[in-house]
């Protein structure tokens, strides 16, 4: 049997039993964390349908249990009423410094790098192998554009927009390896 998805499962199963803390289900935790990392384009309900993997009928219920206790809030789009973009509140944003998996966050050394690294490929390699998305930090996609023309500091050539260095560090559902 493989040892390293054992340990995988393992230290998942810690996690999960952490994550219900605060009154959030670990669903609710991960759609917290997705929010928090997410660029302004890609905070929206089809974006964690996508990066979770589940339902839509799931992320709906889990999205609107974190707008019932005011950790996120929704608003239409004003150039199109139909796209929904969410945000983190205040108090979500607070919550996410609390995170259990915070107690997993080492100091960057060379074991933890090479570690995040394998991780990182592990995740790539079986999400294609299924079929799913990656998403990843705009400054790691294809269409990342530094210092073009047509944009102050950073820029995305797929959807034609202006980046801020804050943007460029946040993980996109657009992104493309």
């Amino acid at each position: 049997m493989n040892n390293i998805a054992i340990l995988l499962e393992r230290i998942g199963r810690v996690l999960q039993n952490d994550a219900h803390t605060h009154g959030l289900k670990p669903t609710q935790w991960e759609a917290l964390r997705y929010l928090g990392r997410a660029n302004r384009f890609s905070r929206s309900p089809s974006a964690v349908t996508a990066y979770l993997g589940m339902t839509k009928g799931t992320v709906s219920q889990t999205l609107a249990a974190l707008e019932r206790k005011g950790l996120i809030e929704k608003s239409s789009d004003p150039t199109d009423k139909r796209n929904i973009h969410i945000n983190l509140t205040g108090a979500g944003g607070e919550l996410l410094q609390e995170d259990p998996v915070r107690q997993f966050v080492q100091p960057q050394d060379k074991t933890s790098a090479e570690l995040e690294a394998g991780l990182e490929k592990l995740l790539l390699d079986t999400l294609k192998k299924r079929g799913g998305k990656a998403f990843g930090a705009c400054k790691t996609c294809k269409y990342f554009q530094v210092e073009h023309t047509d944009f102050p500091e950073h820029g995305c050539g797929l959807l034609k927009v202006a980046l801020s260095g804050d943007d460029a560090d946040r993980i996109c559902a657009e992104h493309i390896h």
